[in-house]
């Protein structure tokens, strides 16, 4: 047994809005500047959709993540290392900015600086990269607003698949539509395809914490690690020559603080903690032959903190208290172990990822109390699972590999605590005999309910420091993100993106870095500078 330590994070997409806070708010912290302005560590893309990048999820595409091969070992979907080397400099598999999309910003300088006429100015739309005119087809959720509907929803890769794969075909008629957010961040895979895909050994996986990081340094921009990731979440500075990608905000998390995303989440959806794997046991787990089993088998992979014998390991691997303590109190482990309601991303990648989510409960109580009968009522929740707006099946083919069977168990318990904690909070007498069937007891719906419902700061985060002794020192580092300088992450400077002064008239708002006044942004009163 070798026991390892591993930041993980879970959400619950019940309660994410789509605001897309997160998102802008990780767009300011780590690609503010030129060279990324397509960039998005962390964006929140609304399902049926086709996502960032588009279509991201068809991996007969974009060859990325692990297969079985006929001997059924592992091997890369984007081939052995002659594939990789024949197309070093011509990556096949890599999406282009197409399949991003263009960002774009506007001349507002045209609205305050056009001359008196009879026609009424306009800001027409830039290209934040070339700074040329351009026409506006495509954005990082340009789903949102036509989500569920079928402009765009049939070629959603796991509606496609449901169609052609299970002949499962589902409806887009106005009245059965349904959406539902779906924010995504780098996975941080205990076996990540990126990593192996990198020839110049630039990605790593951090052994302290398992953040998976690109050594700017020892990057050769080759790209292979962009096409290895299959969630795609490694983006190449066009700028830099780099690989760049979400760093889990590490200078934030050494010191004990959340990711950017999780702190200014407005919906506290988001849940940070500790988790001890047996390292020796990933590559067994991750090539398990049937894809169902590579959920449980992921889960079966986290150890109890508590048990004497992973106790006594992890003293041999050097694992710190306060590391044993967080896992203890990690209040990932709780919603991925002890209930069993949070669920991988697309495990038949077998990258085993670390960013988890909970279903989302809500349109089901919609649905049953639109028949007239009542919504919350544990026993009307468990007859309607199936009948959601939100297919079982799509969400299996979300977070299962296509297995009914936790998608519904976890909707159970979530459906059976919204029952018993309502009767509870009415002063009813609450029906315990729900809490048996969906496979929880009172004390555990009780502490679930609060940890969903109820959690405050420090509860849903529970980050030890990366060193005691140097937490002071790591404060300041915190404040600016470590990676405040020329080229790097978060790099600020100037009024404009990059450092460099924004182009006459134009005003990124998306990475414009706060400081200083744009051209552009307000008009120059005669006689007065800019100030």
């Amino acid at each position: 047994m070798r026991v390892m330590a591993q930041l993980a994070m879970v959400m619950n997409l019940d309660k994410c809005i789509g605001c897309h806070t997160c998102s802008v708010t990780c767009k300011q912290t780590w690609t503010n500047r030129g060279g990324v302005e397509y960039a998005w560590f962390n964006n929140v893309e609304t399902r049926p959709g086709q996502g960032y990048p588009r279509r991201y999820e068809d991996q007969d595409r974009w060859r990325g993540g692990w297969e079985l091969d006929r001997r059924g070992r592992l091997r890369l979907r984007g081939g052995g290392r002659l594939r990789r080397l024949a197309s070093l400099f011509a990556n096949p598999d890599l999406p282009g900015l197409g399949d991003y999309y263009e960002p774009w910003t506007y001349d507002y300088r045209n609205l305050v600086d056009a001359p008196l006429g009879d026609d009424v100015p306009v800001a027409r739309p830039t290209s934040a990269i070339t700074g040329a005119p351009t026409s506006v087809t495509w954005g990082p959720n340009w789903d949102d607003d036509l989500g569920g509907m079928p402009e765009h929803a049939d070629a959603d890769p796991v509606v496609a698949k449901l169609r052609d794969e299970l002949g499962m075909k589902l409806k887009f008629e106005f009245e059965q539509s349904f959406l539902f957010y779906l924010p995504r961040i780098c996975e941080h895979c205990l076996n990540p395809s990126c990593v192996a895909s990198c020839p110049s050994g630039a990605m790593y996986k951090r052994a302290e914490d398992g953040i998976v990081l690109v050594d700017q340094d020892q990057c050769r921009g080759w790209r292979m690690c962009v096409s290895g990731c299959p969630y795609k979440k490694v983006y190449f500075n066009h700028k830099t020559g780099k690989a760049e990608k979400c760093t889990f905000c590490y200078p934030r998390v050494e010191v004990g603080q959340p990711t950017i995303c999780s702190e200014t989440c407005v919906g506290r959806l988001r849940y940070i903690g500790v988790l001890l794997y047996d390292a020796d046991q990933v590559t067994e787990a991750a090539s398990i032959t049937d894809e169902h089993a590579l959920y449980p088998a992921q889960r079966d992979l986290f150890l109890d903190p508590d048990d004497p014998e992973v106790i006594a390991a992890a003293e041999r691997a050097g694992i710190p208290h306060d590391w044993m303590e967080a896992a203890r109190r990690s209040p990932v482990r709780d919603l991925i172990c002890t209930y069993q309601v949070a669920l991988p991303l697309h495990p038949e990648y077998r990258t085993m990822p670390m960013v988890w989510y909970i279903p989302p409960l809500s349109p089901v109580v919609d649905a049953v109390a639109e028949t007239g009968f009542d919504g919350e009522d544990a026993g009307n929740l468990f007859g309607a699972i199936d009948a959601l707006r939100i297919p079982v099946e799509y969400l299996a083919e979300l977070f299962t590999a296509g297995d009914v069977g936790p998608v519904r168990g976890s909707l159970r318990k979530l459906a059976a605590m919204r029952s018993y904690m309502r009767s509870v909070n009415l002063g009813e007498q609450p029906e315990e005999s729900a809490l048996a069937a969906a496979g929880l007891t009172t004390d555990q719906v009780r502490s679930m309910y609060r940890l969903l419902a109820l959690a405050k700061y420090d509860e849903r985060y529970v980050i030890p420091t990366a060193g005691i002794g140097d937490a002071h020192d790591l404060e300041s580092i915190a404040t600016t993100c470590s990676l405040d300088t020329d080229g790097g992450p978060g790099m600020g400077g100037g009024s404009g993106t990059g450092g460099q002064e924004l182009k006459t008239g134009d005003t990124d708002l998306f990475v414009w870095s706060g400081s200083g006044r744009p051209d552009g942004m307000f008009p120059t009163l005669k006689g007065q500078g800019r100030s």
